[in-house]
C-alpha cells in the first residue's frame, strides 16, 4: 500500500471515529452549563458568515464594493430580516442577481 493510500485510509478512519465518537458520548452533552449552550449557539451563524461575507466582499479575489453579488446578498439579507421567510429570501436574492448582471 503507498503512502498516498496509507494516508487517505487513516484520514477516512480518524474522521469516521471523530462522527461517531459524538453519536456514542451523545448522552453526555446533556446537561450542558448556560455558558457553553450560549457559545455553541453562536456557532452556525459564525460559519455560516465565514463562508457568505468573503463571496460577497471578494467573489474575484480583490475587494469591490460595486459588484452585483455583493448588492444580491444585502438585498437578500433585508428581505430576511424583515420577513423571516428563506423561499422570500433565496427568490428576491437571485432575481436581483441575474437582474443586475444582466444588466452590467
Amino acid at each position: 500500500m503507498s503512502d498516498v493510500w496509507l494516508t487517505i485510509v487513516v484520514a477516512g478512519v480518524g474522521t469516521y471515529l471523530l462522527r461517531a465518537s459524538f453519536l456514542a458520548f451523545a448522552d453526555r452533552l446533556v446537561d450542558l452549563p448556560p455558558l457553553v449552550e450560549r457559545v455553541l449557539r453562536q456557532i452556525p451563524p459564525a460559519v455560516l458568515a465565514a463562508l457568505v461575507v468573503p463571496q460577497l466582499l471578494r467573489p474575484e479575489g480583490s475587494l469591490d464594493l460595486w459588484q452585483p453579488e455583493l448588492l444580491a446578498g444585502v438585498v437578500a439579507a433585508v428581505v430576511s430580516w424583515r420577513t423571516r421567510n428563506i423561499a422570500a429570501t433565496l427568490v428576491v436574492g437571485m432575481a436581483v442577481l441575474v437582474v443586475v448582471e444582466r444588466l452590467t
